[in-house]
């Protein structure tokens, strides 16, 4: 591992330890006109982990490796291998057929509308 460069071993230190199956995770460096990009490949049951919520972690991933790209004077871009015939994000009715239709999980208001934010939160805090 210590021949890799430091932005592909930064991304698979990082990665391995977030995944459940790190013998799984491998990647590619390629670098071009336009940069650098490190393909990551992970095992299917850990494509989640690795998108996270919304895609959180992926962007969390890819803005950390831009930081060690830049130390490097380099432009590092992160792909994530998704297989053929993977499944991609559920479409809106599966996801809320799962909760019950009822997506909204947060606080209600008792005033009944959504036009602005829920103070009741910050009128808790005595501020």
């Amino acid at each position: 591992m210590s021949d890799m460069p430091q932005d592909q071993q930064f991304i698979d230190f990082v990665v391995k330890a977030l995944v459940d199956h790190s013998e799984a995770v491998k990647t590619e460096r390629t670098v071009d006109e336009m940069g650098v990009l490190i393909t990551l490949h992970v095992s299917p049951e850990d494509m989640g982990q690795i998108i996270g919520r919304q895609g959180q972690t992926a962007r969390s991933l890819r803005t950390l490796l831009r930081v060690v790209g830049a130390k490097n004077n380099a432009r590092v871009n992160l792909k994530i291998y998704e297989p053929e015939g993977s499944r991609g994000p559920r479409p809106r009715e599966e996801r809320e057929s799962m909760h019950g239709g009822d997506m909204n999980m947060g606080p209600s208001t008792s005033s009944g509308s959504s036009a602005g934010p829920d103070t009741s939160i910050v009128d808790d805090l005595k501020i």
